[in-house]
């Protein structure tokens, strides 16, 4: 019952945050004026133009991007069975960069292109990390975040490097482009992110009793029937789809899904289900007001998503560590 009453408030919650971001931005517009667009009026048409070409499609990509990165960060957590996996710290964020970035400079400006040349950097970090990992290594969980900070580094630097030598302007959109932001979004973003977190939820979510075996044991999970390599490859390669998809039209946005699912657990739940549809919620709402503070915080300035994300990431971080070493 509380797990349910907690996922409604989130839920009211964010249709509320959802409206009032509507009416943030560099032009004033009232509570009235975005019903009346969102209901097809046209009786303030500049107010329309603005709500469902600008506002909305940005606002749904806040929603989709928090969610997608939190329930990636969860399955990851998961998995692996370490309470500090997410897409940043694994790795999976620096390889889809690595691939953007490349594509971005080399290949035409198109946004298919892109999203999969993100895909293949976000394969091959997962890669990377798996053999490193697999095997008996995936129990310690000091193997795999170490393994995923090692990765995450080795293609950040190469893409610091053929960012070094790339044409200045490019190097210098593709370096602010990096650092996360949701300025760039529209409609085609939406339709290409939005399956790809529908499908992370729906899989995950078909397989949450493997999940939650994994919590316990390699060995309790293989005694209920489950194959935890290949459940883990899985896995992964979904959340890589997501991470790849969100890097190739936002950028890198750290640390979502290291906080997110912790918060989670604390106030909705640890088993598959609500730990999975909390993420949706809470994730969709975290972003909306990161986002509204990167465009409300600063005049006629926007700051990137990712430096807000890194800052209260990195404290998130050390507080976990912190506490870990406590229990300890």
């Amino acid at each position: 019952m509380k797990q349910q009453l907690t996922l409604g408030l989130l839920v009211l919650a964010l249709m509320l945050s959802g409206l009032l971001s509507l009416t943030i931005g560099s032009a004033s517009l009232t509570l009235a004026d975005v019903w009346q667009a969102l209901l097809g009026s046209q009786q303030n048409p500049l107010a329309s133009t603005i709500v469902w070409q600008v506002r909305l499609p940005r606002l749904l990509c806040a929603m989709l991007v928090g969610a997608g990165l939190a329930i990636a960060g969860a399955v990851l957590q998961n998995a692996s069975r370490n309470p500090l996996a997410d897409p940043y710290l694994f790795g999976l964020m620096a390889g889809a960069g690595l691939g953007a970035s490349i594509a971005s400079i080399l290949l035409p400006p198109h946004m298919l292109s892109l999203a999969v040349a993100a895909f293949l950097g976000a394969l091959f970090a997962v890669a990377l990390v798996f053999l490193v990992c697999m095997g008996r290594q995936w129990r310690k969980i000091e193997m795999t975040l170490l393994a995923g900070v090692a990765v995450s580094f080795m293609l950040s630097a190469i893409s610091s490097f053929i960012l070094y030598f790339a044409e200045p302007f490019a190097a210098n959109k593709v370096i602010f482009w990096l650092m996360g932001s949701l300025s760039r979004t529209d409609w085609g973003s939406v339709g290409l992110i939005a399956p790809a977190v529908s499908v992370l939820l729906l899989v995950a979510l078909m397989l949450r009793r493997q999940l939650d075996a994994l919590l316990l044991s390699d060995e309790s999970a293989q005694t209920l029937g489950v194959n935890p390599t290949r459940l883990r490859f899985i896995l992964l390669l979904f959340t890589a789809l997501v991470t790849a998809c969100i890097v190739a039209q936002c950028g890198g946005i750290a640390f979502v899904g290291l906080m997110i699912p912790h918060l989670v657990r604390y106030f909705v739940g640890v088993t598959a289900v609500p730990l999975l549809l909390g993420c949706t919620v809470f994730g969709a709402l975290f972003l909306v007001w990161i986002d509204n503070l990167a465009r409300s915080a600063l005049l006629n300035q926007e700051i990137p998503l990712g430096i807000i994300t890194s800052v209260l990431g990195s404290v998130f971080f050390l507080v976990i560590m912190r506490q870990r070493r406590s229990a300890a």
